[in-house]
């Protein structure tokens, strides 16, 4: 086996370490967690602004760094506290709930590309943050709260969507304009529809055009998707709906159209689609009166990119990417200003690569190739005529930020500390922010020059945060080991802390499983787990790993799931487990416990009864448990519908598969939960009875897909690690 061992573990146990506890779990965010995000430089590349708390908290404030020299500087704190989960509208709280977005205080800030110009949305009004130092401005104080704001290129204007319908509003004369008419229940106007926010990484359902003059939106029909309703039990009864489309059944109806900013009729757009359920997938302006549009179809193996002429109302595809298999979604598409040149990303090769086409769709160049995956695009020079791209091509482990010409050449690596990197890069590419973390070193951000050289340091979250010295956090042990049929996997190891157990340690796995998701990278994030952290804290040995299905591993990797969900996953899964029982002799391989959520409570139950010798009790959290009972783009994507796969929807459920179980269960899941309904978890239930399999419940009446409230994370967390204290106090037979 090859290991990537980390020399300064050792003396991370030294006398006087604060001990990890369930409370020390609850609290948000983790340990040397606390990250400037949301950075933008300004229209002159010099200075830079972004959110981050001013202590080891949630609560962000906007901060504002010159490239020229001098500490960052505070230039906005929100009114009242700004946005917390119980001050926003519900349609905000479910937005912020499908970004995973738990920040409080500043939660957004939009900026507009060439002005010094943002707008801040704070309970559910807007703000305007003038030049340099402000003072926040209010713009509007309405009943209806204004969602997902978009400034124009030159600030003058800001579009929002209030009450389901599309406004404009001038920032100078203050004056609004409505531009869209009829929304009614079920029919909206400029928002990002479920699937969009949820499944497709589109948060946004309307797009200003480069001179300001018109906005593109999305009308979105949900009205022939059934209601699901979610009733509130755990405090003050009520009842909300959704519409929630599952596999097989009614999608949202999308169509695009086009409005002047000052008012009038609507344009709808031909697009070229084969068949009207579709997938309005990206949407970009290519000039005052062009827009690119991505296709996606219902079943996604093909992806149509579109010119749309808006005067002619006149649409050409332009590139189609095709696959057996799905066709993934990426960010990568840009112009080259002056020439019309079209950079694109396809994983037609296996891996995902940069390509170089002309503005009607001709390939001229591939740009990158090689067995390892574009991350994707950081920004594109078209003075330079260069891309920045992140990738891991010298290992899938980490993520490093790289250039390539667009005429083609070797490609130049730009970050050099070991470790994953995440860049936001300046307009005129002289600049960059980096922010970088592994194992042994919390995020460190750095102001650099484009040669990678550091020109100032912005923050250190080891010195923000004392809990990073005072919890002296142990890396794990990461390894790459293969899998019996040949293939390299990498895992995480965390070696138990005492002694609770005697000579030999149980084992906790804990996992996601599911695709989009790298759960062992070399990054900080896998040092403050702090639910490893705390297991290895009470004397478990903790593994975590990346089967097959999970991401940054090329096309092939991920797609080893397809239409046949919780197989090959589990199988990785065993092998993972049987190579720590072999390298590691503290490890007691008969007591072997499992949990994850979403994904990984899916994953939990299918090890359970896939594969009960390997695995003994299990914590399975907002699990899936049928999925026909997910929603349709997710499931599609991986699964067909049930009518084209019956065998395969069969195979992958866990309903029928309960009579397997042998080790001890617990399932927890909120009641609230509009992502994974709890109706996953009350069919589970239905089928353990019937199966008189024993089992626990630990309903979370208020709360949705994750936890947000801290005293149920410290609950929930030391019913975890005393379940599995119980379950595996003596070996299975």
């Amino acid at each position: 086996m090859a290991r990537i061992t980390d020399s300064s573990a050792d003396d991370r146990l030294a006398g006087g370490r604060k001990k990890i506890d369930a409370t020390t779990v609850a609290r948000l965010p983790a340990p040397g967690s606390v990250v400037p995000g949301a950075f933008g430089f300004t229209p002159d590349g010099k200075a830079v602004t972004y959110l981050k708390a001013e202590t080891a908290s949630l609560s962000r404030v906007l901060w504002r760094a010159e490239v020229s020299g001098g500490p960052p500087r505070v230039v906005a704190r929100p009114p009242g506290g700004g946005d917390t989960d119980a001050n926003v509208s519900r349609e905000e709280a479910l937005r912020r709930e499908r970004q995973r977005l738990r920040e409080t205080g500043i939660t957004q800030i939009v900026r507009a590309d060439k002005a010094e110009v943002a707008v801040i949305p704070l309970g559910g009004d807007l703000y305007v943050l003038r030049g340099q130092d402000g003072p926040l401005e209010r713009l509007t104080d309405t009943d209806d709260p204004e969602i997902d704001p978009q400034l124009n290129a030159d600030g003058s204007k800001v579009g929002f969507v209030r009450g389901n319908e599309l406004y404009s509003l001038d920032l100078g004369s203050k004056q609004e304009t409505r531009l869209s008419q009829g929304a009614v229940e079920g029919l909206t106007h400029g928002l990002a529809e479920f699937m969009a926010q949820e499944e497709m990484d589109r948060s946004r359902g309307f797009w200003w055009s480069p001179d300001g003059s018109k906005i593109a939106y999305q009308e979105t029909d949900e009205r022939a998707i059934p209601l699901y309703s979610i009733v509130h039990q755990g405090a003050e009864y009520s009842v909300e709906t959704h519409r929630y489309p599952f596999p097989g059944a009614a999608n949202a109806k999308v169509r695009l159209g086009v409005v002047s900013s000052t008012g009038g009729e609507t344009r709808w757009l031909n697009l070229p689609v084969d068949h009207p359920d579709f997938y309005l997938a990206r949407v970009d302006w290519a000039g005052p009166s062009e827009l690119l549009v991505q296709l996606l179809s219902r079943d996604q193996r093909s992806l149509r990119l579109c010119r749309v002429d808006v005067q002619e109302n006149r649409s050409t595809v332009l590139i189609e990417e095709r696959a057996e298999t799905w066709v993934n979604l990426h960010n990568d598409l840009r112009l080259v200003e002056g020439t019309g040149e079209i950079l694109w990303s396809s994983e037609r090769s296996g891996y995902r690569h940069l390509e170089l086409y002309d503005r009607d769709g001709k390939k001229l160049r591939e740009l990158t190739r090689g067995s390892w995956p574009v991350d994707g695009v950081d920004h594109l020079d078209s003075a330079r005529r260069e891309v920045w791209f992140s990738s891991g091509i010298e290992t899938p482990l980490e993520r490093h930020l790289y250039r390539v010409s667009l005429d083609g050449g070797p490609i130049r690596k730009i970050s050099n500390d070991p470790g994953t990197h995440r860049a936001v890069i300046a307009r005129d590419g002289e600049t960059f922010v980096d922010t970088f973390s592994s194992r042994s070193r919390p995020p460190v951000t750095r102001l650099m020059s484009r040669d990678g050289r550091v020109i100032a340091p912005l923050d250190d979250a080891a010195l923000s945060d004392p809990r990073v010295d005072q919890l002296r956090l142990t890396p794990p042990e990461v390894v790459r080991f293969t899998g019996r049929d040949g293939t390299n996997l990498y895992g995480a190891y965390y070696a138990p802390r005492s002694r609770a157990f005697g000579a030999k340690a149980p084992l906790v796995v804990l996992l996601y499983g599911g695709p989009h998701v790298q759960y062992v990278p070399e990054a900080w994030s896998l040092t403050a787990d702090l639910n490893a952290q705390h297991f290895a804290e009470r004397g478990f040995a903790v593994w975590k790993m990346d089967n097959r299905g999970s991401s940054r591993r090329g096309h092939a990797f991920e797609a080893a799931i397809h239409r046949n969900m919780g197989s090959v996953e589990v199988r990785d899964q065993v092998d993972g487990v049987r190579f720590v029982a072999r390298n590691w002799p503290e490890v007691d391989a008969t007591r072997v416990g499992v949990s994850g959520s979403s994904y990984g409570g899916y994953m939990t139950l299918r090890c359970l009864t896939e594969a009960p010798e390997t695995f003994h009790a299990g914590v399975s959290i907002a699990p899936v448990t049928d999925w026909d009972g997910y929603d349709t783009c997710y499931t599609e994507r991986y699964m067909g519908t049930p009518l084209d796969n019956p065998e395969g929807y069969r195979n992958a459920s866990v309903l029928d598969a309960v009579g397997r179980l042998k080790g001890e269960l617990m399932v927890i899941h909120g009641m609230l939960d509009e992502n994974v309904h709890f109706r996953h978890t009350a069919r589970l239930v239905s089928a353990l009875i019937g199966a008189d399999t024993r089992f626990r419940m630990l309903p979370l009446p208020e709360e949705r897909h994750s936890s947000r409230k801290e005293e149920g994370r410290r609950y929930v967390a030391e019913q975890l690690a005393t379940f599995f204290e119980d379950a595996l106090s003596r070996p299975v037979r």
